[in-house]
C-alpha cells in the first residue's frame, strides 16, 4: 500500500471519484502501465508473450514474496509479467476501469464500492491474501490527550480515503459513538500521512504498514483493525482477476492462485526466509520484517478455500455475506449511493477450479 502511478481525482457526491475523473486518471497514466502498445489479441497473432499486469501493494503478504522470488514469471514463462506498484485501492479500482490491470490486490472495503452503482467495475474476487490484523490501525499522537476514540471529536484524523483503513476508521468512529461530521476527516495517503504527523499536521491517523509503526514510535495506538474485525467488521486484503482475463486465459489464473498458495505455505514454513524476501522488497531490516510479518493474519490455501472463507466452485463462502455488510456499511455512511446485492456480491467471487486450484 508506495507512490501511486495515479493522480487523485475529484469525487463525486456518493465520496468515490467520477466515472470522467477516473478515466483521465487512467488514460493519463496508460503509458507507464502498459507492458505492449498491442492488444492481446494482437499479442497472441503476432507470437508475442500474453501479458499480465498486475496491481500490488509494499505491504508484507505473500504476494510481495512472490514478487521478490519470481515465483509467477517461473510459472509463467510464456507470458509477460508487469508489477505497478499502488498506495491504495481507489488507485488499483481506477486502473481497472481503464483496463490497465488484468490482476490486483484490494482491500475488501474498495473491491465492494467497486462493485456498487449501476456501472460496477468488471472483476472478480479469486483469492484471499490476508486478513487484517494488527497491521492497520488507528493511533493517536502522544501529547495530544487522545487516549480513547471518543477523544477525537473535533480532532483532525487522517486516512486514505476508499481503503480498508477508511473503513475500519468508520466502524470505529460508530463504536465510540461518534459521526463522521464528529471529526475533521482527511483524505491522505500513507506517505504525506507520516509527513503531517511530522509537521504536527493531524491529531491521528488510521492506517496500514509499514507507515503504521513509523506512527507508532510518537503515538498511541486507540484500535486495530482486528479488534474492529472481531467486533463484527472485518476487513481483508483480497486479490481480483478482470473478467476480460477469465474470459481470455482462464490458465493463467489457475496458476497464478497456486502460487500464491504457495506463497501463503512459505510465510508458514519458512518464516525466516519469507522475512528476508518481505525486507528486501520494503528496504526494511529483517528484525522489522519479522515484526511485520507476525502482525497479519494469513491463512492456509485451505482455508481460503473453506467455507468460512471464499468457499467453493457452487458454494460460495461467509466472505460474500462479510462483502455484504460492508457495503450496506459504506451506503449507511453515505460513501456510496446504494449497496450492492448480496447476489452481486454472490456473483463477484471467481470461485472456478476451486478448491483443487490451490494445490
Amino acid at each position: 500500500m508506495s507512490p501511486s502511478v495515479f493522480p487523485a481525482s475529484p469525487a463525486g457526491p456518493s465520496g468515490r471519484p467520477s466515472r470522467r475523473a477516473v478515466l483521465a486518471a487512467v488514460l493519463g497514466g496508460a503509458a507507464t502501465l502498459a507492458v505492449t502498445g498491442c492488444s492481446s489479441s494482437g499479442d497472441a497473432a503476432a507470437g508475442q508473450k500474453k501479458r499480465l499486469r498486475i496491481g500490488y501493494f509494499a505491504f508484507p503478504s505473500g504476494d510481495l514474496l512472490v514478487k521478490n522470488r519470481g515465483l509467477l514469471e517461473k510459472a509463467l514463462p510464456d507470458h509477460t509479467i508487469s508489477w505497478v506498484k499502488f498506495d491504495s485501492g481507489a488507485g488499483v479500482n481506477q486502473a481497472f476501469i481503464g483496463k490497465s490491470l488484468e490482476i490486483a490486490a484490494l482491500g475488501s472495503s474498495p473491491f465492494a464500492r467497486g462493485v456498487s452503482g449501476s456501472s460496477p467495475i468488471p472483476y472478480k474476487v479469486a483469492f484471499i491474501l490476508d486478513v487484517a490484523g494488527e497491521n492497520e490501525a488507528l493511533v493517536a499522537r502522544k501529547g495530544s490527550g487522545i487516549t480513547t476514540v471518543a477523544g477525537l471529536r473535533g480532532k483532525k484524523v487522517a486516512t486514505p480515503f476508499a481503503s480498508t483503513s477508511h473503513y475500519s476508521l468508520l466502524a470505529a468512529l460508530e463504536q465510540a459513538g461518534l459521526k463522521p461530521s464528529d471529526v475533521e476527516l482527511l483524505d491522505l495517503q500513507p506517505q504525506p500521512i507520516l509527513a503531517a504527523w511530522e509537521r504536527g499536521d493531524i491529531d491521528a491517523a488510521y492506517v496500514w504498514l509499514p507507515t503504521l509503526d513509523e506512527l507508532r514510535e510518537s503515538g498511541t495506538q486507540l484500535v486495530s483493525s482486528k479488534e474492529i474485525g472481531a467486533g463484527g467488521k472485518p476487513t481483508l486484503d483480497l486479490a481480483v482477476v478482470s473478467e476480460e482475463l477469465i474470459a481470455r486465459d482462464p490458465e493463467a489464473i489457475e496458476t497464478w492462485r497456486k502460487v500464491e498458495s504457495e506463497g501463503l505455505r512459505l510465510l508458514k514454513s519458512d518464516p525466516e526466509g519469507s522475512a528476508k524476501s518481505i525486507a528486501a522488497e520494503l528496504g526494511i531490516s529483517l528484525a522489522d520484517a519479522k515484526a511485520q510479518l507476525a502482525q497479519g493474519v494469513f491463512l492456509t490455501p485451505e482455508e481460503v478455500a473453506s467455507a468460512d472463507w471464499l468457499g467453493t466452485e457452487g458454494k460460495p463462502g461467509k466472505l460474500a455475506a462479510y462483502l455484504t455488510d460492508t457495503g450496506e456499511f459504506l451506503a449507511g455512511q453515505k460513501q456510496i449511493d446504494a449497496a450492492p446485492s448480496a447476489a452481486t456480491l454472490r456473483d463477484a467471487l471467481y470461485l472456478k477450479g476451486l478448491p483443487d486450484g490451490l494445490e
